[in-house]
């Protein structure tokens, strides 16, 4: 099992840990609620440097991006970064990711999920016809984000980049905390704003960022925050967590991920996914509030009134900051209507649920 360069840290501060797509991560440290809340009202630190990311650099970087990721990239300029999604060669999802532009038509750095980095450093060195100089700097790249409606002001302590006025999905670099060369974007998964701060893991620049950044944070309530917590946020958000809800069997139209999907441009199963556009699809990814008591889980199996299989949830929680029990689930499309009612199977038992529009918070 890997390690992060944080994770003595994170044993220092009594985190309850667990394998995470093969490394020893922080699950919680003081209750996945209380650390919910902590980045709904104030901050929260996350490592998340089990992230994968690639530079792609040259005159065909660009090229290469636009054949194998669903969204314009041609839309990037310095500074700014983008959601997208790899397909595959059926319609399916390879991997969920940011492209990040550090220089327009030249250099870019591509973040994946963790659990994804060799499959897709795999799918794209497949597609590099045109000889694109590829770099996967997963292993020496440190990724820290500090999440939540304080979370600028109080990094803002550490650096001259203007953090405060970061618009969403664009990013600075330059020194952080007496770290050069660190980029810092106005991104997250958690949906109550912050940063993710990107640094290499040399010399000891993963003991300075992180010390400075819980003495300018802790006197004002800043946390540590596990991987639970993490997803319970998220899922308040609509987030879609591949494995969960993405996978190579859903399309991005399936998903909801239409918008990342621009058929302006040429990418790999481009065909197949407009025609799910156009004739539309027999399932869809849609958000379940449950009217009677109970959680549901990913794999609970879903059902109409009459007891006949519609659907599967795939993410489930009790949502920290609404007090109830909210989900994922591909259901039938002909359910997939807000206020729809349907039934998720409980051990054994059909739990009335209604379809509601994401985000739920």
């Amino acid at each position: 099992m890997n390690n992060t360069p944080f994770t003595e840290k994170h044993i220092a501060l009594g985190a309850k840990m667990a394998e995470f797509a093969g490394y020893n991560m922080p699950i919680s440290y003081t209750g996945i609620n209380d650390e919910h809340h902590a980045v709904r009202n104030n901050a929260g630190i996350f490592d998340v440097s089990h992230m994968g990311e690639f530079m792609l650099k040259g005159p065909d970087a660009l090229d290469l991006i636009q054949r194998v990721t669903t969204n314009d990239a041609s839309k990037l300029t310095d500074g700014k970064a983008q959601y997208s999604c790899l397909p595959n060669d059926e319609g399916g999802i390879v991997d969920d990711l940011l492209v990040y532009c550090i220089e327009t038509n030249k250099t870019y750095m591509l973040v994946v999920n963790a659990s994804n980095i060799q499959k897709d450093w795999d799918w794209i060195s497949s597609h590099n016809t045109k000889g694109v100089e590829m770099h996967n700097i997963s292993a020496k790249t440190c990724l820290l984000a500090v999440q939540g409606p304080k979370a600028t002001e109080y990094m803002q302590q550490l650096t001259d980049m203007d953090l405060v006025n970061l618009k969403y999905y664009t990013f600075a670099r330059g020194t952080f905390a007496g770290v050069p060369n660190v980029i810092v974007s106005a991104t997250g998964y958690t949906g109550a704003g912050g940063v993710e701060i990107y640094f290499e893991d040399a010399d000891d620049n993963a003991d300075k960022v992180w010390e400075a950044i819980f003495k300018v944070g802790t006197p004002n309530g800043l946390k540590p925050i596990g991987l639970a917590a993490r997803d319970t946020l998220r899922l308040e958000k609509g987030f879609c967590l591949y494995g969960n809800d993405i996978d190579d069997t859903t399309s991005p139209i399936e998903a909801g991920l239409g918008w990342i999907t621009k058929f302006t441009k040429d990418f790999t199963s481009r065909n197949i996914i407009e025609e799910h556009k156009t004739k539309g699809v027999a399932r869809k990814l849609v958000g379940i509030e449950l009217v009677d008591k109970g959680i549901p889980r990913h794999g609970y199996n879903i059902q109409d009134a009459a007891g006949n299989p519609i659907g599967v949830v795939t993410s489930g929680t009790q949502a920290p900051s609404l007090g109830k029990a909210i989900g994922m689930a591909y259901v039938h499309t002909t359910f997939s209507n807000e206020g729809s009612i349907v039934f998720v199977m409980i051990r054994d038992k059909a739990v009335k649920a209604k379809v509601v529009k994401m985000p739920f918070a």
